[in-house]
């Protein structure tokens, strides 16, 4: 399992109607990409949720690298490249993924929270506490799902929540989810 998440923070006047009629002509695309376990596109508002800025930022989990990469060099990602720049990709290694008591409810809310993996911790116990965090995130009240995933470049853990309502049981910084395709959700790895 790995992620990926861009995410185009624009001007403090942009039009954030703009991103959201662009979700719902395009955010169908991928509901049927072969490989690909969910994206989630998500959206801050400036002063909403607390929102600093506006910003468009999807999150993927992917089933496998090669569908990973058909995305970013085979041509769907180029839409973004054309219409915004290209941006910085980050990418993570999957820890856990757990589905929620609400897994069948549509997500309102995503929650991102990173967290460093402190100098000298023992590797094997911080990826089980990450793993642990994804299944007590998931096990909240109107918890979707919640996945837990590390860059080793940057030794930071990054916890991602989907939640059916608008206030998420979670710390971190929160999005609107204005669509989720999710073709191969059902073939994500649970805790690796």
């Amino acid at each position: 399992m790995h992620a990926t998440q861009y995410a185009l923070t624009l001007p403090a006047d942009y039009d954030m109607a703009v991103i959201r009629d662009r979700v719902a002509r395009k955010g169908h695309l991928l509901d049927d990409w072969e490989g690909l376990g969910f994206k989630t596109y998500l959206m801050r508002e400036r002063g909403v949720h607390g929102s600093p800025v506006n910003q468009y930022a999807p999150f993927y989990l992917w089933n496998t690298v090669a569908s990973m990469n058909s995305f970013l060099w085979g041509g769907p990602f180029q839409g973004i490249v054309d219409d915004f720049g290209r941006p910085s990709v980050r990418q993570w290694t999957g820890l856990a993924y757990e589905e929620g008591g609400a897994a069948d409810s549509p997500a309102r809310v995503a929650v991102l929270r990173r967290q460093q993996v402190p100098n000298g911790a023992q590797l094997t116990e911080a990826g089980a506490e990450a793993a642990r965090e994804a299944e007590r995130l998931a096990g909240e009240d109107g918890a979707v799902l919640a996945a837990a995933v590390v860059d080793p470049s940057r030794w930071e853990l990054l916890h991602f929540s989907l939640w059916e309502h608008d206030t998420p049981e979670a710390d971190g910084d929160a999005y609107e989810v204005l669509h989720m395709s999710a073709p191969q959700r059902d073939q994500l790895p649970r805790t690796l």
